[in-house]
């Protein structure tokens, strides 16, 4: 199978300034998830999309494909990342004159996941036939038992189940997931035809707690590399 890898990058990060290339335990961040994707040994390509220099640089000297930079249109808070990928699908197929069969993105704020993770996301994708598949963790909230709206005036549970009382506890609540923005696959021309992320033919793939933690803000940043500490020392 002919796959790419695509991992998204853009700097000026605000929640953690340059945390890309932010060291994290002494190796940048970035690194992590271009290590995982090589050593998975399930692409043709790794090619990071990304706006900054500095962050292509680095990218480069871990071995990853990164001959262009993002177009500042693609490089917006509000720039979809569905496009940015799209965009850096369609500059490899013209680079490497090639169609690819498959798409993976591995997002770089994720640097917890495993390189089984990786496999066993392929895997499940390939036998479930779908069209796309996204990662996720049982939610510690759960928007029918302890997730709240808050109007000002009124509170009220964010889901109630229609025609039943509220659960008494999270356990007998629905089940409910966080994504976890670690791995997303498709099939090449569904990445390309479809607008939307999640429809009727996505497949969900679970990963544990542990490994689902999204940097995000400084507070992300500290666990995840306490984590990593501590299961250095195991």
């Amino acid at each position: 199978m002919n796959n790419i890898c695509t991992i998204c990058a853009r700097g000026g990060s605000k929640g953690v300034p340059n945390k890309n290339i932010k060291l994290l335990n002494g190796i940048p961040l970035i690194t992590y998830t271009i290590q995982q994707a090589i050593q998975s040994k399930l692409f043709s390509k790794v090619v990071i999309s990304t706006d900054s220099q500095k962050i292509a640089n680095v990218a480069l000297a871990a071995g990853a494909e990164c001959w262009f930079l993002r177009p500042k249109y693609l490089s917006l808070d509000k720039a979809s990342k569905l496009d940015a990928i799209r965009h850096a699908v369609s500059k490899a197929e013209s680079k490497f004159n090639t169609s690819y069969d498959f798409v993976f993105d591995l997002d770089a704020t994720s640097p917890l996941r495993k390189v089984s993770d990786i496999k066993k996301a392929f895997k499940c994708f390939v036998e479930s036939k779908a069209s796309n598949l996204i990662t996720a963790t049982p939610a510690r909230k759960n928007p029918y038992f302890n997730m709240i709206e808050y109007s000002g005036t009124e509170i009220k549970l964010v889901k109630s189940i229609k025609g039943s009382s509220s659960p008494q506890s999270r356990q007998v609540a629905p089940l409910v997931y966080d994504m976890n923005a670690s791995i997303y696959i498709w099939k090449r021309d569904s990445l390309f035809n479809d607008p939307s992320l999640i429809n009727k033919y996505t497949v969900l793939h679970e990963m544990p707690e542990d490994r689902s933690i999204d940097i995000d803000t400084m507070i992300d940043w500290h666990l995840v590399e306490l984590l990593m500490k501590l299961k250095l020392k195991k």
